[in-house]
């Protein structure tokens, strides 16, 4: 299977603040068979120094077409919702001392594609098919490891459905 994750801009924190859990995972996840892709809508330049190390595929989208394709928006109320502070609290914290240690660039000033980005993750069978999805209301609205590893689970039980929320018939090909 894919973990096909859709996040905001390079450097951004609030999506640091994810894919750092991730990381610290990545090896129950691969024990789970789950594969995983992030996608982000900045260049490969903008992209390139805030991904270092880390053990998965990103994927530059600058011009948005995947985030249009799987339908995953935009919204200015991504950061003035009420449930998303606290983690964009964290993520500034982190990734200002990460910057003052100089293990991290700072974020760009001018942010390609907007800042406003919302998150999506999207879990997609070895047939291509769709199997579950999330669209976030907040910027910080995605799946935890948890919530992917028991989904990831419960679509390997042989009594399980393939449930997708509006891709009803939309498949990728998840080489």
């Amino acid at each position: 299977m894919v973990h096909l994750q859709f996040r905001r801009f390079a450097g951004c924190p609030v999506c640091n603040l994810h894919l750092r859990s991730v990381v610290r995972r990545h090896d129950e996840i691969l024990a789970a068979s789950i594969r995983e892709v992030v996608i982000f809508h900045s260049n490969q330049e903008e992209l390139r120094p805030h991904v270092k190390g880390l053990p998965f595929a990103v994927v530059a989208d600058p011009e948005k077409k995947l985030y249009v394709r799987f339908g995953v928006e935009s919204g200015v109320l991504s950061l003035l919702d009420p449930r998303a502070w606290i983690s964009i609290l964290r993520g500034v914290v982190r990734s200002l001392c990460e910057v003052l240690l100089r293990r991290s660039p700072w974020p760009s000033l001018k942010v390609h594609g907007g800042r406003f980005g919302l998150p999506a993750d999207f879990l997609i069978g070895s047939d291509g098919r769709v199997l579950a999805s999330k669209y976030g209301s907040h910027a910080y609205d995605q799946w935890s490891v948890d919530e992917l590893l028991a989904l990831a689970d419960q679509r390997r039980s042989p009594n399980s459905q393939h449930v997708t929320q509006g891709f009803s018939s939309y498949s990728v090909k998840a080489n």
